[in-house]
């Protein structure tokens, strides 16, 4: 059962990276980035600070918490136990990933860092500002999923890693909202 699931991953895989064009390529690395996306992590951060006004020190410690959690636990607890290399390093899909500009990144690949990180900033987020901005939840929900899409493309994870980050990635920042909440009160 494992072996197809693998299979069905790598099948699927090799259908989404070879889906490319040169334009994509640009925005695609660009988006996977991760300096890219300072400003908007600045303008979150700010609105929750300012939405909470007394109690700023509660949203610095409750993302610092979320960042931690959500980096730590997608390469401790899942990339160094699973070992699941990367499909731009699997010797039986050798010459067949699209990688762009030699990038392929660390030897193992489940889960998605970059989706557990940004699900995890999306969910809470758009939680926490949702009185505010209603919209924000689903744009960042949308966000993150593009950024997740991104790391298949770009060929430095198989769909299953993205899956698999996501959702530990906005169950974090769901529990961690759900926290916040708790101490706030």
């Amino acid at each position: 059962m494992l072996e197809q699931l693998i299979g069905f991953d790598q099948k699927l895989f090799l259908a989404l990276n070879g889906m490319h064009a040169p334009v994509f390529d640009f925005i695609m690395y660009w988006l996977s980035s991760k300096l890219i996306w300072i400003p908007l992590y600045a303008w979150l951060l700010y609105q929750m600070i300012l939405q909470i006004k007394t109690k700023f020190w509660l949203i610095l410690l409750a993302v610092a918490l979320l960042i931690t959690l959500t980096d730590q636990i997608s390469v401790q607890l899942f990339k160094e136990t699973f070992q699941r290399l990367r499909p731009c390093h699997e010797p039986a899909l050798e010459g067949l990933v699209r990688i762009l500009n030699g990038h392929c990144g660390g030897r193992y690949g489940f889960v998605s860092s970059h989706a557990c990180n940004t699900a995890g900033v999306a969910v809470f987020s758009g939680l926490i500002l949702r009185e505010r901005f209603s919209w924000l939840l689903p744009a960042m929900i949308s966000w993150s999923l593009i950024i997740s899409y991104s790391r298949i493309y770009l060929g430095v994870h198989y769909p299953g890693d993205v899956v698999a980050g996501f959702v530990i990635g906005a169950t974090i920042g769901f529990l961690i909202y759900r926290l916040f909440k708790l101490i706030k009160r």
